[in-house]
């Protein structure tokens, strides 16, 4: 059964293609790469929608058991994203091949698609959580309200193709309201994770590459306030949009600062775990998008302040980025082709939300309960 989680890995490969297309360091047959990706991570958004709205016909009833899972309803969130990452992909790097009116119409389409879907989840997911309660904290409580994150990121890259006024200015301030949204929220679900560690440590292994997911907002945070930054002079005067420039730089920084010392801790998790033995499943895409974020993210900083530490870092990154989505894509194609990722795991015995979703798992068949 194709789950939520799925859409992690369009997620993960249209990353690939949309950080090359502003990486600092450019060289020949990198964008013709990244338009390839982009390309396929377009295909798998049209496969795994057709396939999901065909269970939903044939399924409904074991769909609708997403929605009240404590763990896989967070997995909604993933979707919007997705659809977001390809729009993305699309404007940047598909106006290439479908030319610019097409490309902006479809990645218009897009986003609000993915942005309806994202506000959605970051309601309704939060609101059954507080109401039916979902466990222990871990990195996929944050994928239900970073969608609005990358909807901040992605509609900055829409606004000089708004008609001037009252369009430009409105999509701008719908932007930073749901960078706020997302970003209040994101802090209190990292510090609640962080609290889980300290009490209750790593947890199962299958569990930690979710680690990695909290690198997504702090990452897609600087995207956004830098791409956000970046355009507000279309739609405000001075000094507002010169306090909005700076204020990517001023607010990206010390994110960045943090978001090095998450990926030194879920390295060395990560690392430890492996040594023990780290069973491959759909959580490895946790690998992906969210060290994609700190591409663009340090891309971004690179741009406004010229300091090449950030273009140095960035393509550190994405070579980083490169490798992990050639194991993970590699070892998903390989599950696909013998099945084994659509067979649920023998259960483990493990506590908190883990032991709560494979209690449930047993009458579902459920294959994979995270990203």
């Amino acid at each position: 059964m194709i789950t939520p989680n799925w859409y992690a890995s369009i997620m993960g490969t249209g990353i690939v293609g949309t950080a090359a297309a502003s990486l600092p360091l450019q060289f020949a047959g990198l964008r013709e790469f990244a338009t390839v990706v982009w390309a396929v991570a377009s295909l798998l958004l049209i496969v795994l929608t057709a396939v999901t709205v065909r269970q939903w016909r044939r399924h409904s009833k074991a769909e609708r058991w997403h929605h009240a899972d404590p763990v896989m309803r967070h997995f909604y969130g993933a979707p919007p994203m997705a659809m977001l990452t390809v729009g993305a992909g699309t404007l940047l790097l598909g106006r290439d091949v479908i030319g610019l009116p097409a490309a902006v119409t479809i990645a218009s389409i897009l986003w609000a698609a993915g942005t309806l879907g994202g506000l959605v989840t970051a309601v309704t997911v939060p609101y059954l959580q507080v109401t039916r309660g979902g466990g222990t904290a871990f990195g996929g409580w944050l994928m239900p309200v970073v969608p609005p994150m990358v909807s901040a990121s992605t509609g900055a890259l829409l606004i000089p193709h708004l008609p001037a006024g009252q369009g430009r200015l409105t999509m701008l301030m719908a932007c930073y309201a749901m960078f706020g949204l997302s970003l209040v929220a994101s802090v209190v679900v990292i510090t609640l994770i962080w609290f889980r560690l300290a009490m209750h440590k790593v947890g199962e292994a299958r569990m930690v590459p979710t680690l990695w997911i909290v690198l997504g907002p702090l990452g897609q945070s600087i995207t956004a306030a830098n791409l956000l930054g970046g355009v507000a002079h279309l739609a405000l005067p001075a000094p507002y949009s010169t306090a909005l420039q700076a204020f990517g730089v001023v607010y990206g920084v010390p994110v960045w600062g943090f978001a090095l010392l998450w990926a030194a801790l879920a390295t060395a998790v990560t690392v430890r775990t492996a040594r023990e033995g780290l069973p491959f499943s759909l959580t490895w895409w946790s690998f992906t998008f969210p060290v994609g974020t700190c591409v663009t993210g340090t891309t971004g900083l690179a741009l406004h302040t010229g300091a090449d530490l950030f273009k140095v870092v960035a393509v550190v990154f994405y070579v980083g980025l490169l490798t992990a989505w050639a194991i993970v894509a590699s070892r998903t194609a390989r599950g696909v082709f013998h099945g084994t990722l659509f067979r649920a795991p023998a259960p483990a015995p493990s506590v908190g939300v883990v032991t709560r979703f494979d209690q449930v798992r047993g009458t579902t068949q459920v294959s994979t309960y995270a990203i």
